[in-house]
């Protein structure tokens, strides 16, 4: 089962996928991106590998700008030793690959979008957050794939996203399934 997930900034993409997570224990692994804050403004972004706990800063403000998200600098190596090794090791120990997120900053990186690629590609099962906006190819490469389910999170019902993704992985898909071809590849829970 491959799953989806997209919403606007601050809807809870990543604390659903921690959430995930935690609730599977060693069954999950993979990468997850979180904000660095200093006096209350966020400056920057580290990536962690769910299993090791190892972290590295990928994006800050501070970086310099050659490759540049809004106001960050994205520093790829940073994010290849940590993430896209979390990404591996989640493919060979792991029965639920979690990558948190495919966006733009993350799409600066080539051995990035090859784990991607090659954990979608796999018959292990995978729960990604994607960028709300991004036209990139591989995200509108992943978004088409037969099977794939994509859930639209937002405040209002990020609990329930949260309860169908466990429903589907406790299920190991059956469900979404079904869903996914009714939707022609895609299927999406939106705000009520």
């Amino acid at each position: 089962m491959k799953i989806l997930i997209t919403g606007k900034p601050g809807c809870g993409k990543t604390t659903l996928l921690a959430r995930v997570a935690q609730a599977l224990g060693r069954k999950a692994g993979g990468m997850i991106t979180r904000e660095i804050r200093e006096r209350g403004r966020r400056v920057g972004f580290y990536v962690e590998n769910l299993i090791t706990k190892e972290s590295a800063t990928f994006a800050h403000a501070g970086f310099p700008k050659a490759k540049r998200v809004g106001r960050y600098g994205v520093d790829t190596a940073a994010l290849e030793r940590v993430g896209v090794r979390a990404i591996q090791q989640a493919l060979r120990e792991c029965e639920l690959v979690l990558i948190d997120e495919i966006g733009p900053m993350e799409l600066y990186s080539d051995a990035f979008i090859r784990a991607v690629e090659r954990a979608f590609s796999s018959p292990k099962h995978v729960l990604a957050s994607i960028h709300f906006k991004s036209k990139h190819p591989l995200i509108t490469s992943l978004k088409s794939r037969r099977g794939v389910v994509l859930y639209t999170i937002s405040e209002d019902n990020r609990e329930e996203v949260f309860r169908r993704v466990m429903e589907v992985l406790e299920n190991e898909g059956e469900d979404c399934s079904v869903q996914a071809e009714q939707a022609g590849g895609a299927s999406s829970l939106r705000d009520s």
